[in-house]
């Protein structure tokens, strides 16, 4: 069991940080990326108290952008925020070699841990999502973070896969957006593995039972809060900790229930004069005027934006 200050606690927060975004990929208007938007996106999650970036995660985009622009994708943003944030890639995809191959590169590249997704489309066995993610995590000395999202993959990873996932010396994490607080807290309980909420949502339960960290979407506008909602449940404050979590539901169900993150989050940094243009590449459309319009009335009413 992981607790605040304990080995496996503060291996992982070394690792990956404990407040993380998983950044949009801005693109111009020909479909090619903005690399110029990259920087000031990333320059911009740093400043707003992100102490880990995701890079070509699902918000990313990744399953649009080639493997060659993802590598160049961390090598940009590192060279926008330096050592200010860990640099975190996704490498996971539904081919254990292609998943091998591109956490050698990124491991190449900088980065300066992995994330790795359960295997999707296929819906593997659970002996097969354990071996999938053991050769990604031996295909480097990089720390390993789990992405549990049934959601998206078809398939869950089982309290029981992941206990025995706990004793590989990479896999330290889990990005965690199954929705099982008690299966969450079992994994927790019972094993050395540390959590980050991965559901904006579920940001101040997860916490409450014992995640370290989060990995957000809606962290491109309100990571300031999400890291002062950490720091407070640190600090065993849950009266600041739900004042926190009140204050940022608005942003949360803007950029998380109405459309997909990426969209939203694109129209959001577009409305804060961050991004020029919220593009996406297909099958994905940009946020259309009455989405964008949503979007910017509740980051007015939530302070992220001046009337």
């Amino acid at each position: 069991m992981a607790i605040l200050g304990d080995s496996a606690a503060t291996a992982a927060i070394e690792a990956f940080g404990t407040v993380g975004t998983a950044m949009v990929t801005p693109f111009n208007d020909d479909g090619t990326i903005d690399w110029a938007g990259v920087e000031k996106v990333a320059d911009h999650l740093v400043n707003l108290g992100n102490d880990m970036l995701v890079v070509s995660g699902t918000t990313g985009e990744s399953p649009t952008t080639t493997d060659d622009e993802k590598i160049e994708l961390l090598r940009v943003v590192r060279g926008a925020v330096g050592t200010r944030a860990k640099l975190i890639a996704g490498t996971g995809n539904n081919v254990t070699a292609h998943t091998v191959d591109l956490s050698e590169r990124s491991a190449a590249a900088g980065a300066d841990g992995l994330l790795v997704v359960t295997p999707y489309y296929s819906k593997p066995t659970q002996p097969a999502i354990a071996a999938h993610m053991r050769a990604a995590a031996d295909s480097t000395d990089l720390p390993v973070m789990l992405y549990d999202i049934p959601g998206r993959s078809g398939v869950p990873i089982t309290t029981e896969t992941l206990l025995g996932l706990a004793d590989h010396p990479n896999i330290l994490a889990v990005k965690d957006a199954k929705g099982d607080l008690f299966a969450s807290q079992t994994v927790m309980a019972e094993s050395s593995l540390v959590y980050y909420s991965g559901e904006d949502a579920l940001n101040l339960p997860l916490l409450a039972i014992g995640a370290l960290g989060l990995v957000s979407v809606a962290g491109h506008v309100c990571s300031d809060r999400f890291a002062a909602m950490v720091q407070a449940v640190y600090d065993n404050d849950l009266d600041t900790a739900r004042r926190l979590s009140y204050e940022t539901a608005g942003v949360v169900d803007a950029l998380m229930n109405h459309m997909p993150g990426v969209i939203s989050a694109k129209a959001a940094l577009q409305a804060q004069g961050i991004l020029t243009n919220r593009g996406t590449r297909m099958p994905l459309l940009p946020a259309d005027e009455e989405q964008t319009a949503f979007v910017t009335a509740q980051l007015t009413r939530s302070g992220y934006l001046s009337e």
